[in-house]
């Protein structure tokens, strides 16, 4: 029972500061402004990662591969600790592996979380600065499903069908990850 009270706690704080770290990648990406309360928000939580990190690894056109490198290593360390703790016996070839799966899967969630976030504040049409950054995040990838899927009696359906898309994503990653691992 320690053990997974411990693995939990490691993945909500990988998970925080990873996908700060990735949500950081995509707003720079959009190029969203930081002055928003989310921007303050990341840059908060990941300067002290991403910027030394930002001195050795420039970006790569609009991606900023120091956010993208911050998160794999947050992930790296969170299955190097579980690896200590847990799963000695398990190859220690297979962490690295294991945290580039943990890192797809946070994109996975993080894509899930804000476009669920996005769908409830369409809802209650919220007055404030984080519904602007969260349509800027959400538009883009919705824009391709609202070009084939037609508003059903004035609803937006697209926010649906791309969480069953991230869903699916999520139920294959899961079954390569698993393939993977046991070919290792």
């Amino acid at each position: 029972m320690l053990y997974q009270i411990i693995s939990f706690l490691l993945e909500v704080a990988a998970g925080l500061l990873g996908g700060a770290c990735l949500l950081r990648m995509y707003m720079q990406y959009q190029r969203i402004p930081f002055g928003n309360p989310v921007g303050r928000f990341v840059f908060a939580l990941t300067d002290w990662l991403v910027l030394p990190l930002r001195r050795v690894l420039p970006p790569v056109g609009k991606v900023d591969t120091a956010s993208i490198v911050a998160a794999y290593l947050v992930t790296l360390v969170q299955y190097a600790i579980v690896w200590l703790l847990i799963l000695r016996g398990v190859s220690p070839a297979v962490v690295p592996v294991l945290a580039i799966f943990a890192l797809l899967r946070l994109v996975i969630s993080g894509l899930m979380g804000l476009v669920l976030v996005y769908a409830i504040l369409s809802w209650v049409r919220a007055d404030s600065p984080i519904v602007d950054v969260i349509d800027r995040l959400c538009a883009p990838l919705l824009r391709p499903f609202r070009k084939l899927i037609p508003l059903v009696g004035g609803i937006d359906l697209s926010p649906l069908v791309l969480l069953v898309l991230l869903q699916i994503a999520s139920f294959v990653l899961q079954e390569v990850q698993r393939s993977v691992v046991r070919i290792s």
